[in-house]
């Protein structure tokens, strides 16, 4: 019997995604470990390894399609000896497991035999295991935000699993119960009329990175904090530190020590480390920083696990690291999944303050502003000293005003003191 082959969930949020490419054709064998194809998420492209070994009697899905579910059977592969050309009619069964758009119109008189009840047949109900209702963990959290009956939608996932599209549809006519979270709006259609214009199709990394951002700004409330710096202490410390570290190769930058001050200070302010989940706060006692790097068509967040503790010169040696791999599609998603806080520069392109957009679960973000001569007060006396502008952005559910005060100020005191960071 030959074994299905199933769009296979690279993270823990993935819920579907471009089959990128094949790395096997039609009577190609393989064994355990051989790669199959590379599958494109939201975050990288990742190689699909093959667990079993077998003969690729047929592939279901082309390459370069999009959006397909996790489950979905891609390929059947037969066991050794096994007939090549045996599994075929199995490929037209395939794609039942997947259960197909309800037809709004009635069924075709005299076209032979029809489903006792084709309503119930276009599209199952929810799988349930026990009391539980099959869904993904996003249709999940989005239904009890918007008071939406999960046993009342109609999945459209594999075997009959809600996932998030079905609660956009807003399947059943159910609305968001009163003061819930309005539904996100789609873009208007754009007519570019006479102007010269061409049209790009989105990645997923762009799709996700539009449909989190937007879900960020209508569900979490903002609140913005802004520091003036102080960083000629923190520049002439960075170069002491440098000079020592030559022999090994390793060139600390302005951010490797910002990421240390960021990850101390939610350390001493530990009421910010925190996650908004709904009726319950989670609080971090540690503090990994997820650092925006800047990718081709879009932006990843790899994380510096444990920052609070790590050296300077290690931080240092992972960022170098995790930033050469993100820009060539390589992180694993536990190395860009996850993190307690944020922090995003973009000192380097001359921006002197932003405010950045909460990446949850987490509940802030740090946004740094160029380092620029600027006249400053010092012991009473205006003189020029290098000015930087932080800009925390916290989720008031979760952060108060004064807290995210707090650690503010102990950013700017350990940014301004930086032994206080190597101590």
């Amino acid at each position: 019997m030959p074994i299905e082959l199933k769009m296979p969930a690279l993270s823990p949020t993935m819920e579907e995604g471009t089959l990128a490419k094949w790395l096997v054709k039609e009577g190609d064998s393989v064994k355990s470990g051989d790669l199959l194809a590379e599958i494109e998420t939201d975050k990288a492209t990742m190689e699909f390894e093959a667990v079993d070994e077998g003969v690729i009697s047929k592939i279901l899905v082309a390459e370069g399609s999009d959006g397909v579910k996790v489950g979905t059977p891609i390929a059947l592969m037969g066991g050794e000896g096994e007939a090549v050309a045996a599994p075929a009619a199995k490929a037209a069964e395939a794609p039942k497991e997947l259960p197909p758009k309800p037809d709004p119109a009635p069924p075709a008189k005299g076209g032979g035999e029809t489903p006792p009840e084709p309503a119930k047949a276009a599209m199952p109900k929810p799988d349930a295991v026990g009391d539980r209702i099959k869904a993904s963990p996003l249709a999940r959290r989005l239904a009890e935000a918007q008071g939406i009956d999960l046993a009342s939608l109609r999945g459209s996932g594999p075997g009959g699993r809600v996932v998030r599209a079905d609660l956009g549809e807003g399947a059943g006519g159910l609305k968001p119960a009163a003061g819930a979270p309005a539904a996100i709006s789609k873009a208007a259609p754009v007519e570019p009329g006479d102007i010269p214009h061409e049209i790009v199709k989105l990645s997923n990394m762009r799709k996700t990175i539009a449909r989190r951002l937007t879900e960020s700004k209508q569900q979490v409330p903002h609140i913005y904090l802004t520091v003036d710096i102080q960083l000629d202490r923190l520049l002439k410390l960075r170069g002491e530190i440098n000079k020592g570290l030559e022999t090994r190769g390793i060139k600390l930058s302005v951010n490797d020590m910002l990421i240390k001050a960021l990850a101390v200070a939610l350390v001493e302010v530990p009421e910010c480390n925190v996650s908004f989940a709904g009726d319950t706060l989670v609080k971090y006692s540690r503090a990994d920083i997820s650092v925006a790097v800047s990718i081709p068509g879009g932006l990843i967040t790899p994380i510096v696990t444990g920052a609070d503790e790590k050296s300077l010169s290690r931080i240092s040696t992972e960022m170098h690291d995790l930033a050469a791999r993100a820009k060539e599609g390589k992180l694993q998603p536990a190395e860009y999944q996850g993190g307690t806080a944020s922090l995003s520069n973009m000192g380097m392109y001359g921006i002197k303050q932003f405010e950045a957009v909460i990446n949850p679960p987490q509940a802030m973000i740090m946004a740094i502003g160029a380092g620029e001569k600027r006249p400053y007060v010092i012991d009473d006396s205006l003189q020029i000293a290098t000015i930087m502008s932080a800009t925390g952005s916290f989720d008031h559910r979760a952060i108060d005003g004064a807290d995210g005060a707090r650690l503010m100020k102990a950013f700017k005191a350990l940014v301004e003191n930086p032994l206080g960071m190597v101590a």
